[in-house]
């Protein structure tokens, strides 16, 4: 009879924990500062400050993708501890500052003589709260909708390079700073209109639907290269302004818009109850009402400039300058297809 082998299999473990450990910062403001806790067996326990220095906190950063060590601050300001009877699992953590992860740091398992007094804490960089912009403005140009971009951080204004800048970003800047349409946006040459101060260097990845550039994602902090030269500078529509007249009351009659100056009427092409309600709550009028066509065209056509066409809003917009809509003055229509809208705000009633 051929003889019966088993294999048995083997796996050592250099000092230190096994591979698959996991580590976490507990008791603090973000998930990149607080205590120290490493996982073994399926139970959480903390780690014994004794040589814990800054290049350990460097490997649990990393491990956790949390940016850059900051601060080795004592376990005991993270409290209270998450669960009851928590042991102290390791002692004497020693990395170089280049592992990958706290696992592969030398260390002791053998604990001796280290209480939860002495437990590690951990600061690093906390890449969720990268900076934002505070604010932002239009610089240099012909009017309020126009010009160099800058935007505000910690009370300092900085020009915006061009490099990382898309329509998209400028399409909410014009939204932000209640402008019309985002036209274009470019480097602009003219040293005149050029900055002088900082430059920002944070790439924003705006989708264009945001309502504030704060809302955007932002990349990490980046070396461009960029000079003045490459200053962003993004035009907008005019903001414009709205009245509904026809009647000794304003809210309710027949749309018009004012564009360079000039009032002009609305086509009612595609025109309906969300467009309505943005009309009225520009206007501080309540709520748009429904009222049949022949009640509408007790308005009157208007004369003169049709301004708009092809209008199409959400209902979630604040002023009817940030729907969709046509080039100004371009549209298929007579006057006989102008807009009438009715609010509930100061409305009288309609003699049909």
């Amino acid at each position: 009879m051929a003889p019966l082998f088993s294999l048995i299999l083997v796996i050592c473990a250099g000092p230190g924990l096994l591979e698959t450990s996991r580590v976490r910062l507990v008791g603090g403001p973000h998930r990149c500062e607080g205590r120290v806790e490493v996982e073994r067996n399926g139970q959480w326990g903390t780690v014994c400050d004794d040589g814990w220095d800054l290049k350990d906190v460097a490997v649990v950063c990393r491990e956790l993708g949390c940016g850059t060590a900051k601060k080795t601050p004592s376990g005991r300001l993270y409290g209270p501890y998450t669960e009851k009877g928590q042991e102290v699992l390791i002692q004497g953590v020693r990395c170089s500052g280049m592992e990958d992860t706290l696992a592969q740091c030398e260390q002791d398992e053998d604990v001796y003589s280290c209480s939860h007094d002495e437990d590690a804490g951990a600061i690093c960089q906390n890449p969720d709260l990268s900076p934002v912009p505070e604010s932002v403005r239009l610089v240099h140009g012909p009017g309020p909708c126009k010009g160099r971009v800058e935007v505000q951080y910690e009370g300092q204004w900085s020009t915006v390079c061009k490099t990382g800048w898309d329509l998209r970003a400028a399409k909410v800047v014009c939204r932000q700073l209640g402008c019309g349409r985002a036209l274009q946006t470019q480097s602009h040459c003219n040293k005149a209109a050029q900055g002088q101060g900082p430059i920002w260097e944070r790439e924003m990845f705006c989708s264009g639907r945001e309502a504030a550039l704060q809302d955007c994602p932002s990349g990490p902090w980046e070396k461009h290269n960029c000079t003045h030269d490459e200053d962003a500078w993004v035009e907008c529509e005019d903001a414009f302004d709205l009245r509904l007249v026809g009647r000794d009351n304003q809210c309710s009659g027949r749309l018009e818009v004012l564009h360079k100056g000039v009032w002009g009427s609305v086509c009612d092409d595609g025109w309906g109850e969300k467009e309505d309600r943005v009309v009225c709550k520009q206007l501080g009028c309540g709520e748009p009402l429904s009222l049949p066509f022949k009640a509408r065209k007790t308005y009157g056509p208007g004369v003169g400039r049709i301004w708009l066409d092809d209008v199409r809003c959400s209902g979630q917009e604040q002023s009817l300058e940030q729907c969709k809509h046509r080039f100004w003055g371009y549209h298929d229509c007579t006057h006989k297809e102008d807009v009438a809208v009715i609010c509930s705000g100061q409305y009288p009633g309609l003699d049909a």
